[in-house]
């Protein structure tokens, strides 16, 4: 085993899926020659060349529509939106037309296309390019959605993304992308909608999206230090959502914290919160659930301002220390 970054994951795994499937393509704003706004797509070009890795206009829509009309005809797009801010002018390809189109035909069309997307802050890139948005797209049916925390996780389910017959909204996290882990040679998949555990505990079950899931690991050890062993439960997918491993490590701990970087308002952090509140493990809580998510303000660019925005560490710390006490 090797350890590599997040985002040399993330290409290890497109560049392997290319080569064992011809049908399978990419194509995005600046993903060829300059390799991606994140140098995620770095060398491809070289290796695929320029009809395989196709570098765009500056139009999401045209880019989701291409994506869309290619995977009806038997192509597997893999398309990138440079922003995850930019998937609203993409919108309507993506929701109208990609999450609705096997479903109206009656499954006589499949749409095996794979959007990718970084989003979130900590880079200083201001109001327009530091939104989480993830929870507009997993609001519609016929998408499915990722958000991977870890280059293991990046790459075994960006492959099980990319074999898919159905749209997959796939979500890197920017701050993820210089983060490393062990990760296997060669092809291996992990299966959509089974969340992991990433952390084992026996007093608070700290349920964290993205980069909250490097925060809450953080916070652990910290935690760790007073005596609270919390239990860090990554859901890697969220539509669809592993409804159990989440019920089964509450009803463990019988105290939950919920983390995104979504503005908590309408988050997908009320998806989890509510998950735990209708499900049987409701009657093994000894404490309200607690959410922690994004102020809602549009993102700051002073770079102070930008961490005050949304949670950070220590207040995983305060909260978890808070429902112990």
């Amino acid at each position: 085993m090797r350890e590599i970054t997040y985002a040399e994951a993330v290409r290890e795994a497109m560049s392997e899926a290319m080569r064992e499937d011809e049908d399978i393509f990419m194509l995005g704003e600046d993903i060829g020659v300059y390799g991606g706004a994140f140098g995620v797509s770095r060398g491809m070009v070289e290796e695929f060349g320029e009809e395989r890795v196709r570098s765009t206009p500056i139009s999401e829509s045209v880019i989701a529509g291409a994506a869309v009309g290619s995977a009806m005809t038997g192509m597997r797009p893999i398309f990138e939106i440079q922003f995850s801010d930019f998937v609203t002018i993409a919108l309507d390809q993506i929701v109208n037309q990609a999450a609705k189109i096997r479903y109206m035909y009656g499954g006589k069309a499949k749409i095996p296309l794979v959007m990718r997307t970084p989003g979130g802050s900590g880079t200083g890139a201001a109001a327009q390019h530091s939104q989480s948005l993830e929870n507009w797209t997993a609001h519609v049916p016929g998408l499915k959605v990722i958000q991977p925390a870890t280059a293991y996780d990046a790459k075994g389910l960006l492959h099980a993304a990319i074999e898919d017959n159905n749209p997959v909204m796939f979500y890197e996290h920017k701050l993820c992308y210089r983060t490393s882990s062990d990760v296997p040679e060669g092809k291996y998949t992990i299966p959509i909608g089974v969340a992991d555990i990433k952390r084992d505990g026996s007093d608070i079950s700290v349920v964290a999206t993205g980069i909250m899931v490097h925060k809450a690991l953080e916070a652990a050890d910290i935690l760790a230090e007073d005596g609270i062993q919390i239990e860090v439960v990554d859901p890697r997918t969220l539509v669809p959502l592993d409804k159990q491993t989440i019920i089964d490590s509450v009803v463990k701990t019988g105290k939950a914290v919920v983390v995104t970087e979504a503005v908590k308002r309408s988050g997908f952090s009320a998806e989890l919160a509510s998950v735990i509140a209708e499900e049987e493990c409701f009657d093994f809580l000894d404490a309200p659930i607690i959410r922690l998510a994004g102020k809602e303000i549009p993102m700051p660019y002073h770079p102070e301002l930008e961490k005050k925005a949304v949670p950070q560490v220590e207040d995983i710390v305060d909260a978890c220390r808070g429902l112990m006490a």
